[in-house]
Protein backbone atom coordinates (compact mmCIF):
# COMPACT_ATOMS: atom_id res chain seq x y z
CA UNK A 1 0.00 0.00 0.00
CA UNK A 2 2.69 2.64 1.00
CA UNK A 3 4.24 1.62 -2.43
CA UNK A 4 0.83 2.77 -4.35
CA UNK A 5 0.77 5.64 -2.54
CA UNK A 6 4.28 6.64 -3.30
CA UNK A 7 3.67 6.38 -6.95
CA UNK A 8 0.82 8.41 -6.88
CA UNK A 9 2.24 10.71 -4.95
CA UNK A 10 4.92 11.47 -7.73
CA UNK A 11 2.25 10.99 -10.58
CA UNK A 12 0.27 13.97 -8.52
CA UNK A 13 3.40 16.36 -8.12
CA UNK A 14 4.76 15.11 -12.35
CA UNK A 15 1.71 16.66 -13.42
CA UNK A 16 1.33 19.85 -10.91
CA UNK A 17 4.61 20.63 -12.33
CA UNK A 18 3.12 20.27 -16.06
CA UNK A 19 0.43 22.07 -15.72
CA UNK A 20 2.31 25.14 -15.27
CA UNK A 21 4.29 24.84 -18.18
CA UNK A 22 1.29 24.20 -19.91
CA UNK A 23 -0.81 27.35 -18.90
CA UNK A 24 2.17 29.44 -19.67
CA UNK A 25 2.69 28.32 -22.85
CA UNK A 26 -1.03 29.10 -23.45
CA UNK A 27 -0.37 32.23 -22.05
CA UNK A 28 2.37 33.30 -24.46
CA UNK A 29 1.53 32.08 -27.67
CA UNK A 30 2.04 35.29 -29.63
CA UNK A 31 -1.92 33.99 -31.44
CA UNK A 32 -4.98 32.12 -30.49
CA UNK A 33 -5.20 28.78 -29.29
CA UNK A 34 -8.05 27.23 -29.75
CA UNK A 35 -10.08 23.62 -28.37
CA UNK A 36 -12.81 22.62 -30.63
CA UNK A 37 -14.67 19.03 -30.46
CA UNK A 38 -15.29 17.11 -34.12
CA UNK A 39 -17.94 19.48 -34.64
CA UNK A 40 -16.01 22.77 -34.69
CA UNK A 41 -17.44 24.06 -31.31
CA UNK A 42 -15.25 26.09 -29.18
CA UNK A 43 -14.37 23.98 -25.67
CA UNK A 44 -11.75 26.45 -24.38
CA UNK A 45 -9.38 29.42 -26.24
CA UNK A 46 -5.74 30.78 -24.76
CA UNK A 47 -5.66 33.84 -22.90
CA UNK A 48 -4.39 35.89 -25.69
CA UNK A 49 -7.69 34.95 -27.72
CA UNK A 50 -9.46 38.67 -27.38
CA UNK A 51 -6.17 40.21 -27.40
CA UNK A 52 -5.30 38.42 -31.01
CA UNK A 53 -8.74 38.20 -32.78
CA UNK A 54 -11.18 41.00 -31.01
CA UNK A 55 -13.90 38.37 -29.49
CA UNK A 56 -14.07 37.94 -26.31
CA UNK A 57 -13.99 34.32 -24.73
CA UNK A 58 -16.67 34.40 -22.50
CA UNK A 59 -18.80 35.45 -26.56
CA UNK A 60 -17.32 32.78 -28.76
CA UNK A 61 -16.72 29.57 -26.20
CA UNK A 62 -19.94 27.57 -27.20
CA UNK A 63 -20.00 28.47 -30.56
CA UNK A 64 -18.59 26.86 -33.94
CA UNK A 65 -15.21 28.23 -34.58
CA UNK A 66 -16.23 29.10 -38.01
CA UNK A 67 -17.63 32.20 -36.64
CA UNK A 68 -13.97 33.47 -36.77
CA UNK A 69 -14.31 32.99 -41.01
CA UNK A 70 -14.82 35.49 -43.48
CA UNK A 71 -17.50 33.31 -44.76
CA UNK A 72 -18.83 31.21 -41.97
CA UNK A 73 -20.62 28.08 -44.02
CA UNK A 74 -17.92 28.09 -46.91
CA UNK A 75 -14.84 29.09 -45.56
CA UNK A 76 -11.23 28.53 -45.15
CA UNK A 77 -12.08 27.21 -41.59
CA UNK A 78 -14.69 24.72 -42.90
CA UNK A 79 -12.78 23.10 -45.42
CA UNK A 80 -10.14 22.82 -42.67
CA UNK A 81 -12.56 21.82 -40.24
CA UNK A 82 -14.10 19.00 -42.36
CA UNK A 83 -10.23 17.79 -43.68
CA UNK A 84 -8.74 17.55 -40.38
CA UNK A 85 -12.30 15.70 -39.03
CA UNK A 86 -12.15 12.94 -41.89
CA UNK A 87 -9.33 11.89 -42.28
CA UNK A 88 -8.13 12.25 -38.70
CA UNK A 89 -4.81 14.31 -40.32
CA UNK A 90 -3.27 17.58 -39.23
CA UNK A 91 -4.10 20.42 -41.99
CA UNK A 92 -2.30 23.59 -42.19
CA UNK A 93 -2.26 26.82 -44.25
CA UNK A 94 -3.56 30.46 -44.71
CA UNK A 95 -6.75 31.35 -43.70
CA UNK A 96 -8.79 34.87 -44.23
CA UNK A 97 -10.18 35.71 -41.19
CA UNK A 98 -12.29 38.70 -39.70
CA UNK A 99 -11.59 40.28 -36.55
CA UNK A 100 -14.75 41.80 -34.15
CA UNK A 101 -14.16 45.14 -35.49
CA UNK A 102 -14.62 44.09 -38.83
CA UNK A 103 -11.07 43.70 -40.18
CA UNK A 104 -9.77 41.27 -42.29
CA UNK A 105 -6.58 39.33 -41.13
CA UNK A 106 -4.31 36.15 -43.07
CA UNK A 107 -3.70 33.77 -40.09
CA UNK A 108 -1.30 31.01 -40.28
CA UNK A 109 -3.89 28.02 -39.24
CA UNK A 110 -3.05 24.53 -37.80
CA UNK A 111 -5.42 22.29 -37.08
CA UNK A 112 -4.07 19.24 -35.29
CA UNK A 113 -6.44 16.03 -34.04
CA UNK A 114 -6.24 14.74 -30.67
CA UNK A 115 -7.44 11.98 -28.77
CA UNK A 116 -8.69 10.11 -32.02
CA UNK A 117 -6.38 7.30 -31.52
CA UNK A 118 -7.11 6.48 -28.08
CA UNK A 119 -11.13 5.80 -28.20
CA UNK A 120 -11.90 9.21 -27.02
CA UNK A 121 -13.80 11.78 -28.66
CA UNK A 122 -12.37 13.64 -31.32
CA UNK A 123 -11.17 17.39 -30.35
CA UNK A 124 -9.14 19.49 -32.25
CA UNK A 125 -6.38 21.57 -31.31
CA UNK A 126 -6.35 25.33 -33.93
CA UNK A 127 -3.85 27.71 -33.48
CA UNK A 128 -3.86 30.87 -35.44
CA UNK A 129 -0.67 33.72 -36.25
CA UNK A 130 -1.37 36.60 -37.41
CA UNK A 131 0.76 36.95 -40.91
CA UNK A 132 -1.20 39.83 -42.87
CA UNK A 133 1.75 42.39 -42.27
CA UNK A 134 4.04 39.10 -43.47
CA UNK A 135 1.62 38.47 -46.37
CA UNK A 136 1.46 42.29 -47.27
CA UNK A 137 5.07 42.86 -47.52
CA UNK A 138 5.47 39.37 -49.52
CA UNK A 139 2.00 40.80 -51.89
CA UNK A 140 4.39 44.23 -52.45
CA UNK A 141 7.38 42.20 -52.99
CA UNK A 142 5.80 40.21 -55.45
CA UNK A 143 4.09 43.35 -57.20
CA UNK A 144 7.68 45.20 -57.27
CA UNK A 145 8.73 42.20 -58.45
CA UNK A 146 6.40 41.95 -61.18
CA UNK A 147 7.24 45.46 -62.45
CA UNK A 148 10.72 44.36 -62.66
CA UNK A 149 9.61 41.20 -64.90
CA UNK A 150 7.58 43.71 -66.68
CA UNK A 151 10.77 46.62 -67.54
CA UNK A 152 13.30 43.58 -68.28
CA UNK A 153 10.94 42.07 -70.96
CA UNK A 154 10.28 45.53 -72.47
CA UNK A 155 14.38 45.97 -72.46
CA UNK A 156 15.56 45.65 -76.58
CA UNK A 157 18.12 42.77 -75.10
CA UNK A 158 18.09 39.70 -72.39
CA UNK A 159 19.13 40.12 -69.10
CA UNK A 160 21.44 36.96 -68.13
CA UNK A 161 23.20 35.00 -65.04
CA UNK A 162 25.20 32.56 -66.18
CA UNK A 163 27.36 29.92 -64.22
CA UNK A 164 30.73 28.35 -65.15
CA UNK A 165 31.39 25.27 -62.53
CA UNK A 166 34.80 24.07 -61.36
CA UNK A 167 34.91 21.51 -64.94
CA UNK A 168 34.14 24.58 -66.95
CA UNK A 169 30.29 23.54 -67.54
CA UNK A 170 28.04 26.17 -68.23
CA UNK A 171 24.59 26.92 -67.12
CA UNK A 172 22.02 30.00 -67.21
CA UNK A 173 21.07 30.24 -63.37
CA UNK A 174 18.50 33.25 -64.79
CA UNK A 175 17.76 34.52 -68.68
CA UNK A 176 14.99 37.65 -68.95
CA UNK A 177 12.02 37.26 -71.35
CA UNK A 178 13.84 39.60 -73.72
CA UNK A 179 15.92 36.24 -75.09
CA UNK A 180 12.88 35.16 -77.15
CA UNK A 181 12.76 37.91 -79.12
CA UNK A 182 16.64 37.68 -79.68
CA UNK A 183 16.41 33.94 -80.32
CA UNK A 184 13.34 32.51 -80.61
CA UNK A 185 13.94 30.45 -77.58
CA UNK A 186 12.45 30.56 -74.56
CA UNK A 187 14.59 31.44 -71.35
CA UNK A 188 12.69 28.95 -69.57
CA UNK A 189 14.05 25.95 -72.16
CA UNK A 190 17.80 27.64 -72.22
CA UNK A 191 17.78 27.68 -68.35
CA UNK A 192 16.66 24.26 -68.40
CA UNK A 193 19.59 23.38 -71.07
CA UNK A 194 21.91 25.76 -72.01
CA UNK A 195 23.07 24.09 -74.74
CA UNK A 196 20.10 25.16 -76.62
CA UNK A 197 21.76 28.44 -76.66
CA UNK A 198 25.15 27.77 -76.98
CA UNK A 199 24.60 25.14 -79.78
CA UNK A 200 23.21 28.17 -82.09
CA UNK A 201 26.54 30.03 -81.86
CA UNK A 202 28.10 30.64 -85.34
CA UNK A 203 30.44 27.86 -86.35
CA UNK A 204 33.13 30.74 -86.69
CA UNK A 205 32.29 32.45 -83.60
CA UNK A 206 32.29 29.54 -81.11
CA UNK A 207 35.78 29.64 -80.03
CA UNK A 208 36.47 33.31 -79.48
CA UNK A 209 33.40 33.37 -77.06
CA UNK A 210 34.35 29.94 -75.56
CA UNK A 211 38.06 32.09 -75.41
CA UNK A 212 36.61 35.22 -73.68
CA UNK A 213 34.84 33.68 -71.21
CA UNK A 214 37.65 31.06 -69.92
CA UNK A 215 39.73 34.93 -70.06
CA UNK A 216 37.51 36.45 -67.94
CA UNK A 217 37.04 33.58 -65.69
CA UNK A 218 40.58 33.82 -65.03
CA UNK A 219 41.69 37.82 -64.81
CA UNK A 220 37.92 38.40 -63.67
CA UNK A 221 37.93 41.35 -66.16
CA UNK A 222 34.38 42.24 -67.64
CA UNK A 223 33.33 40.34 -70.45
CA UNK A 224 32.10 41.47 -73.70
CA UNK A 225 32.26 39.87 -77.28
CA UNK A 226 30.38 40.78 -80.81
CA UNK A 227 28.67 37.29 -81.96
CA UNK A 228 26.57 35.94 -84.16
CA UNK A 229 23.72 34.03 -83.72
CA UNK A 230 21.79 31.03 -85.96
CA UNK A 231 17.78 31.68 -85.93
CA UNK A 232 14.87 30.65 -87.91
CA UNK A 233 14.75 34.40 -89.27
CA UNK A 234 18.61 34.19 -90.41
CA UNK A 235 22.09 35.08 -88.65
CA UNK A 236 22.01 37.93 -85.90
CA UNK A 237 24.35 39.77 -84.41
CA UNK A 238 24.60 40.18 -81.06
CA UNK A 239 26.92 42.12 -78.35
CA UNK A 240 27.40 40.29 -74.55
CA UNK A 241 28.44 41.97 -71.92
CA UNK A 242 29.04 41.22 -67.95
CA UNK A 243 30.67 41.19 -64.86
CA UNK A 244 31.83 38.37 -63.41
CA UNK A 245 32.62 37.10 -59.56
CA UNK A 246 33.93 34.20 -58.33
CA UNK A 247 32.15 32.06 -55.73
CA UNK A 248 33.56 30.32 -52.42
CA UNK A 249 33.18 26.91 -54.56
CA UNK A 250 34.94 28.06 -57.29
CA UNK A 251 32.64 28.63 -59.65
CA UNK A 252 32.37 32.32 -61.90
CA UNK A 253 29.29 33.71 -62.11
CA UNK A 254 28.49 36.77 -64.61
CA UNK A 255 25.52 39.32 -64.31
CA UNK A 256 25.10 40.77 -67.95
CA UNK A 257 23.06 41.51 -70.76
CA UNK A 258 22.89 40.44 -74.51
CA UNK A 259 21.84 43.49 -77.40
CA UNK A 260 20.97 43.23 -80.80
CA UNK A 261 23.32 44.92 -82.69
CA UNK A 262 22.53 43.50 -85.84
CA UNK A 263 21.19 46.64 -87.58
CA UNK A 264 24.27 48.17 -86.59
CA UNK A 265 26.44 45.46 -88.03
CA UNK A 266 24.23 46.06 -91.46
CA UNK A 267 25.26 49.38 -91.37
CA UNK A 268 29.01 48.88 -90.48
CA UNK A 269 28.88 46.48 -93.52
CA UNK A 270 27.23 48.63 -95.83
CA UNK A 271 29.53 51.05 -95.01
CA UNK A 272 32.52 49.09 -95.46
CA UNK A 273 30.95 47.39 -98.70
CA UNK A 274 30.81 51.50 -99.97
CA UNK A 275 34.33 52.35 -98.36
CA UNK A 276 35.91 48.98 -100.38
CA UNK A 277 33.90 48.78 -103.38
CA UNK A 278 34.22 50.22 -106.88
CA UNK A 279 30.92 51.67 -107.49
CA UNK A 280 30.49 51.10 -110.95
CA UNK A 281 31.52 47.57 -111.33
CA UNK A 282 30.82 46.19 -107.62
CA UNK A 283 34.34 44.75 -107.77
CA UNK A 284 36.85 45.73 -105.11
CA UNK A 285 39.10 48.80 -105.12
CA UNK A 286 42.38 48.95 -105.15
CA UNK A 287 42.57 49.84 -101.38
CA UNK A 288 40.35 47.39 -100.20
CA UNK A 289 42.24 44.82 -102.67
CA UNK A 290 45.77 45.57 -101.17
CA UNK A 291 44.13 45.40 -97.55
CA UNK A 292 42.57 41.82 -98.00
CA UNK A 293 45.78 40.57 -100.34
CA UNK A 294 47.82 41.10 -97.70
CA UNK A 295 45.60 39.25 -95.31
CA UNK A 296 45.34 36.67 -97.89
CA UNK A 297 49.28 36.39 -98.70
CA UNK A 298 49.67 36.41 -94.81
CA UNK A 299 47.21 33.17 -94.46
CA UNK A 300 49.21 31.46 -97.06
CA UNK A 301 52.53 32.27 -95.87
CA UNK A 302 51.80 30.99 -92.49
CA UNK A 303 51.00 27.46 -94.77
CA UNK A 304 54.18 27.88 -96.62
CA UNK A 305 52.01 28.59 -99.91
CA UNK A 306 52.32 30.58 -102.91
CA UNK A 307 49.47 32.65 -104.08
CA UNK A 308 48.80 33.29 -108.18
CA UNK A 309 48.37 37.16 -109.19
CA UNK A 310 46.64 38.51 -112.27
CA UNK A 311 46.33 41.60 -114.10
CA UNK A 312 43.57 42.20 -116.70
CA UNK A 313 42.97 44.71 -118.77
CA UNK A 314 40.37 45.27 -121.73
CA UNK A 315 41.73 45.15 -125.19
CA UNK A 316 40.83 48.22 -126.33
CA UNK A 317 39.04 50.05 -124.56
CA UNK A 318 40.11 53.15 -125.19
CA UNK A 319 38.69 52.92 -128.72
CA UNK A 320 35.58 51.45 -127.43
CA UNK A 321 35.30 54.94 -125.43
CA UNK A 322 35.62 56.92 -128.18
CA UNK A 323 33.27 54.90 -130.75
CA UNK A 324 30.58 54.48 -128.96
CA UNK A 325 30.81 56.44 -125.64
CA UNK A 326 31.65 56.64 -121.84
CA UNK A 327 27.89 54.76 -121.51
CA UNK A 328 28.87 51.79 -123.57
CA UNK A 329 32.13 51.55 -122.06
CA UNK A 330 30.40 51.87 -118.76
CA UNK A 331 28.08 48.70 -119.59
CA UNK A 332 31.18 47.04 -121.18
CA UNK A 333 33.07 47.44 -117.67
CA UNK A 334 30.22 46.02 -116.27
CA UNK A 335 29.30 43.25 -118.49
CA UNK A 336 33.03 42.24 -118.02
CA UNK A 337 33.29 42.42 -114.43
CA UNK A 338 30.04 40.08 -113.45
CA UNK A 339 31.92 37.64 -116.20
CA UNK A 340 35.06 38.04 -114.04
CA UNK A 341 32.92 37.42 -110.66
CA UNK A 342 30.71 34.08 -112.06
CA UNK A 343 34.46 32.37 -113.39
CA UNK A 344 36.19 33.07 -110.01
CA UNK A 345 34.77 31.41 -106.16
CA UNK A 346 33.16 33.85 -103.92
CA UNK A 347 36.31 34.06 -102.18
CA UNK A 348 38.87 34.65 -104.72
CA UNK A 349 39.99 38.43 -104.95
CA UNK A 350 38.86 40.70 -107.57
CA UNK A 351 39.36 43.76 -108.10
CA UNK A 352 39.33 47.21 -110.35
CA UNK A 353 42.69 48.76 -109.93
CA UNK A 354 42.22 51.46 -112.52
CA UNK A 355 39.86 52.80 -115.85
CA UNK A 356 40.21 49.40 -117.78
CA UNK A 357 42.29 47.17 -115.48
CA UNK A 358 41.75 44.98 -113.27
CA UNK A 359 43.68 42.85 -110.44
CA UNK A 360 43.04 38.88 -109.37
CA UNK A 361 44.04 36.69 -106.29
CA UNK A 362 42.98 33.10 -106.54
CA UNK A 363 43.05 31.66 -102.85
CA UNK A 364 44.10 28.54 -102.06
CA UNK A 365 44.61 27.59 -105.52
CA UNK A 366 47.76 26.10 -106.90
CA UNK A 367 50.33 27.80 -109.67
CA UNK A 368 49.37 25.19 -111.94
CA UNK A 369 45.26 25.30 -111.68
CA UNK A 370 45.33 29.78 -111.94
CA UNK A 371 46.55 28.91 -115.76
CA UNK A 372 43.60 26.92 -116.10
CA UNK A 373 41.02 29.16 -114.52
CA UNK A 374 42.23 32.59 -116.07
CA UNK A 375 42.38 30.82 -119.25
CA UNK A 376 38.27 29.66 -118.99
CA UNK A 377 38.00 33.33 -117.67
CA UNK A 378 39.44 34.76 -121.06
CA UNK A 379 37.26 32.40 -123.02
CA UNK A 380 34.03 33.65 -121.26
CA UNK A 381 34.61 37.00 -121.74
CA UNK A 382 35.44 36.56 -125.31
CA UNK A 383 31.73 35.02 -125.41
CA UNK A 384 30.46 38.44 -124.07
CA UNK A 385 27.64 39.94 -126.09
CA UNK A 386 26.73 44.14 -125.75
CA UNK A 387 23.67 45.05 -127.87
CA UNK A 388 24.01 48.87 -128.84
CA UNK A 389 21.05 49.66 -130.41
CA UNK A 390 21.54 47.76 -133.90
CA UNK A 391 24.76 46.83 -133.60
CA UNK A 392 26.39 44.20 -131.30
CA UNK A 393 29.88 44.58 -129.38
CA UNK A 394 32.14 41.71 -128.41
CA UNK A 395 35.57 42.59 -125.81
CA UNK A 396 38.35 40.79 -125.27
CA UNK A 397 41.29 41.25 -122.50
CA UNK A 398 44.73 40.08 -122.02
CA UNK A 399 46.14 38.63 -118.61
CA UNK A 400 49.59 38.59 -116.97
CA UNK A 401 50.22 35.63 -114.30
CA UNK A 402 52.64 35.90 -111.59
CA UNK A 403 52.95 33.80 -108.41
CA UNK A 404 53.15 35.57 -104.88
CA UNK A 405 55.73 33.29 -102.94
CA UNK A 406 55.20 33.35 -99.48
CA UNK A 407 57.70 35.77 -98.12
CA UNK A 408 57.15 37.91 -101.44
CA UNK A 409 55.81 41.20 -101.68
CA UNK A 410 52.44 42.08 -102.87
CA UNK A 411 53.02 45.26 -105.11
CA UNK A 412 56.36 42.96 -106.44
CA UNK A 413 53.85 40.59 -107.36
CA UNK A 414 51.63 42.61 -109.16
CA UNK A 415 54.16 44.54 -111.31
CA UNK A 416 55.79 40.86 -112.40
CA UNK A 417 51.68 40.29 -113.53
CA UNK A 418 51.72 43.72 -115.05
CA UNK A 419 54.60 43.07 -117.21
CA UNK A 420 53.60 39.59 -118.23
CA UNK A 421 50.07 41.65 -119.26
CA UNK A 422 52.10 44.57 -121.55
CA UNK A 423 53.85 41.35 -122.92
CA UNK A 424 50.21 39.62 -123.64
CA UNK A 425 49.12 42.30 -125.27
CA UNK A 426 52.53 42.93 -127.50
CA UNK A 427 51.65 39.23 -128.72
CA UNK A 428 48.38 40.09 -130.18
CA UNK A 429 46.16 40.40 -127.41
CA UNK A 430 42.91 38.14 -125.88
CA UNK A 431 45.70 35.93 -124.20
CA UNK A 432 47.02 34.92 -120.81
CA UNK A 433 50.87 35.62 -120.31
CA UNK A 434 53.00 34.06 -117.03
CA UNK A 435 55.61 36.02 -115.50
CA UNK A 436 59.34 34.48 -115.47
CA UNK A 437 59.19 33.57 -112.04
CA UNK A 438 55.48 32.16 -112.66
CA UNK A 439 57.15 30.09 -115.59
CA UNK A 440 60.09 28.49 -113.30
CA UNK A 441 57.66 27.59 -110.76
CA UNK A 442 55.32 26.10 -113.09
CA UNK A 443 57.75 24.08 -114.54
CA UNK A 444 59.33 22.99 -111.46
CA UNK A 445 55.89 21.25 -110.24
CA UNK A 446 55.86 19.81 -113.79
CA UNK A 447 58.81 17.96 -112.99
Amino acid sequence: MARIRDKWRRWISHRREQEPLAEALLDCFPGVVVLTDAHGVILRVNPGFEQHSGHSAKALVGRRITCLDVDPLHGDISHALAHCVARRRPWRGVLLCRRADGGLTHQDGDFQPLGADRGEPLRLLVTLHDITELRQKALHDHALLERLQGTLSRLPGAVFKLRQDARGGLDFLYLSDGLCSLSGLSSRSVMDRSDALLERVHVEDQSPLSTSLAQSAVSLEPWALEFRLETADGIRWLEGRASPSRRRDGTTLWDGMLLDITPRKQEEQRTQRLVSTDMLTGALNRRAFFDFGEAVRAHAARQGRSVPVAMLDIDHFKRLNDSHGHAVGDLALQAFAMTCRDSLRPYDLFARIGGEEFAIMLVDSSPEEAWGVLDRLRAAVEAIEIEVADTTLWITVSLGLAVLPPEGSLDLALSQADQALYRAKHEGRNRLAGSPDYSRIHEDARR
